[in-house]
């Protein structure tokens, strides 16, 4: 049983529907993925805050959208959660907090003592949170556990009068911050999420940069492992709380947005299991002892048919509403486990899907590979293809910026990928 202690007078569905209220940390699509689902399985709304007015998500029916001043800082939304709190008990009512981002899971996992007496707070101790999301610590846990991943090398950040030695490599490369969370409040110029480096020269600034910044920790430089997006595999578990996987799920990324604020988000994405995956990734979340929801990041490796893994998110990632279109509605896991202390069947989330976060029309002149174009593009006409922010029973409004927000894809490929030089497939 692991029943949060704040969720003690919730005891039926009767009493999630009447007594619940999600409260979403982010506007992005996650944070629209939690309002839809927690309305569509239990027909309860949400209170989502936000930094900004992100209109997809503010003009939703669904949500108590609330524009907080300073919720992207760690006093001032601890603060407003205390606040928030008394005010639902006041009104006999649970709060349960769901976050959007690695910055938040971080903050409710470091704050989880004093905001549990007040919400059902879904997320792992910080002790092993801090651990397992500092990526050389990740690796390894992959090395001793025999899970494959990119040859890797660690820089310190916070040392200023370091350097790094950018010609012992082979390029390209990959470099990216060991701990995003931290990444969270850096600033300068040139920042993005993930870096495809080229050359050393080019290495050489990101490391100064870094130091020169406010980010105090490594920067990891990786191998390239060969392939486009569709070598990209993304697995969603949810473990019990003795750190037995209970429900699984994976998929192959077909695209990735190619922004550079966004680069390493899929935006389309197709059921594709490899059991073994799934298998290691069981294996590291049980050594480890992992409770509730956690994403990793996987690329096949076509040099020798393996699988490497990249990180694991403690937290449901960007697309998980891509577990519900498989069969198993993903907020449903949260109340059942946390809230109603029920032990979750195992099930495999099996079901055939198209997660879909751009129009046809990108697929077509971007996927490489026609076997899978092929196959996505079919998907799309029979009607499978899913898009979080389409929600039927949502308002007119909701649906005129879900339908902006779809179509602005079309414009951000033709900046970054089709004019940029990239390689379009051929048309059909």
């Amino acid at each position: 049983m692991s029943k949060s202690p704040a969720a003690a007078s919730i005891n039926s569905l009767d009493d999630v529907k009447e007594k619940l209220v999600p409260v979403v940390l982010g506007g992005d699509i996650l944070g629209y993925s939690y309002v839809r689902e927690f309305h569509r399985v239990y027909g309860i709304n949400s209170i989502l805050l936000a930094t900004a007015d992100v209109k997809a998500a503010s003009s939703s029916r669904f949500c108590d959208y609330r524009v907080v001043k300073g919720v992207d800082q760690e006093e001032s939304l601890i603060s407003y959660l205390m606040d928030l709190g008394d005010e639902l008990a006041a009104k006999g009512k649970v709060g349960i907090l769901v976050g959007s981002g690695d910055w938040y899971a971080r903050i409710f996992s470091q704050n989880k003592a004093k905001l549990e007496h007040r919400f059902v707070v879904p997320y792992i101790d910080f002790d092993l949170l801090d651990q397992i999301t500092q990526k050389e610590r990740f690796y390894s846990i992959c090395e001793e556990l025999g899970i494959d991943y990119p040859k890797t090398w660690l820089f310190d950040c916070a040392d200023r009068d370091a350097t790094i030695d950018a010609d012992q490599f082979d390029y390209p490369l990959i470099a990216k911050p060991s701990n995003s969370a931290r990444y969270h409040y850096a600033e300068f110029p040139g920042k993005k999420k993930i870096f495809e480096v080229q050359t050393p020269d080019e290495l050489r600034t990101i490391y100064h940069n870094l130091q020169e910044s406010s980010y105090d920790r490594e920067l990891i430089v990786q191998e390239f492992i060969p392939g486009e997006d569709d070598g990209l595999r993304s697995v969603t578990t949810f473990s019990d709380d003795e750190g037995n996987l209970r429900v699984s799920c994976m998929g192959q990324v077909v695209l990735q947005d190619h922004a550079p604020s966004a680069i390493g988000n899929p935006v389309v994405i197709r059921d594709a299991r490899v059991e073994s995956v799934v298998e290691q990734a069981a294996r590291f979340l049980k050594h480890v002892g992992y409770h509730g929801f956690a994403n990793f990041d996987v690329k096949y490796d076509p040099r020798d048919g393996s699988y490497r893994f990249f990180e694991v998110n403690t937290r449901p990632g960007r697309n998980t509403f891509y577990l519900s279109l498989a069969g198993v509605p993903f907020v449903s896991l949260f109340v059942e486990d946390y809230v109603l202390g029920h032990q979750i069947p195992v099930t495999v989330a099996g079901d055939p899907f198209l997660y879909a976060c751009v129009p046809p029309t990108v697929v077509r002149r971007t996927v490489k590979d026609p076997a899978l174009r092929d196959d996505v593009l079919a998907r799309y006409r029979s009607g499978m293809a899913q898009f979080p922010l389409f929600y039927e029973a949502d308002s007119l409004s909701h649906w005129f910026w879900a339908e902006v927000t779809y179509y602005h894809q079309i414009q951000k490929f033709k900046k970054y990928v089709w004019d940029t030089g990239g390689r379009q497939a051929d048309a059909d």
